[in-house]
């Protein structure tokens, strides 16, 4: 496993919003969350996304661990039983079990330039993608506690009945995610249950990520079942197809 290289101190800010700190304490507290330093999970993911990417089947059945203190990720097995990825902002990496560097690929994110939804991804690219994304996902929302993260509450949405207050959220250049602005939908009690984003890295394609089954997972709250759609311009989502699902179980912190 390589070493991080970048260490994030999250920790309450007055920039942080009442909605966001209400969140935070809905999913386990900062507190807990403090006391924690890794998450591995196994991930079972599907969607349309990975076969217009030409890469049907490279993470369908995967483990995956991620840092709670610094943006790295691992995915494992990836391709061969005995190869991972080692995923952060500045550089991906496919290596052996032994920790040889079999592929890299310095300052990743450029080599997105002028990609389109339909544009496929080599091995390192998806590797990049997910290594960010999922990051974001398991640590949400932790990461309204991240340095230079600013979260502010704007209106209300109504979705199939219920009221979800939401949360605009803008990220600092020092953390890899889909984009700078993104909004995140909070239930009565403080639990996710949608985030809006657009995926710089494919075009700026509009997406509507829907979680729900929510478990409890050493004193935090997770949900286990991600469903990402397209997002019309109106902030609807688009119901067919599914681009991208994941099923979360095995959670461990450590």
């Amino acid at each position: 496993m390589s070493a991080p290289t970048t260490t994030f101190a999250a920790r309450e800010t007055k920039s942080m919003s009442d909605l966001a700190k209400f969140a935070i304490d809905a999913h386990g507290g900062l507190d807990r969350w403090r006391q924690l330093s890794t998450l591995s999970a196994h991930l079972l993911q599907g969607g349309a996304l990975w076969k217009l990417k030409g890469q049907e089947n490279t993470l369908k059945d995967v483990n995956v661990t991620v840092h709670l203190r610094n943006e790295w990720t691992e995915h494992s097995p990836f391709r061969r039983a005995d190869q991972h990825t080692s995923f952060q902002p500045d550089r991906i990496a496919i290596e052996s079990s032994d920790g040889e560097v079999l592929h890299e690929r310095v300052n990743p994110r450029e080599s997105f330039k002028g990609h389109t939804l339909e544009t496929p991804w080599d091995d390192l690219q998806l590797a990049y993608f997910a290594g960010y994304a999922i990051w974001n996902y398991l640590n949400a929302p932790f990461l309204f506690a991240l340095p230079g993260v600013q979260t502010q509450e704007i209106e209300p949405w109504v979705e199939n009945g219920e009221a979800w207050r939401r949360l605009k959220v803008e990220f600092p250049p020092s953390i890899a995610t889909h984009s700078a602005e993104q909004s995140f939908y909070f239930d009565q009690k403080g639990l996710l249950k949608r985030h809006d984003y657009n995926v710089d890295i494919s075009g700026g394609t509009p997406a509507a990520h829907y979680v729900s089954e929510h478990r409890e997972f050493s004193g935090i709250i997770m949900p286990t079942k991600h469903m990402v759609y397209g997002r019309q311009p109106d902030g609807r989502s688009v119901p067919e197809p599914l681009v991208v699902s994941i099923d979360v179980s095995d959670v461990k912190f450590g």
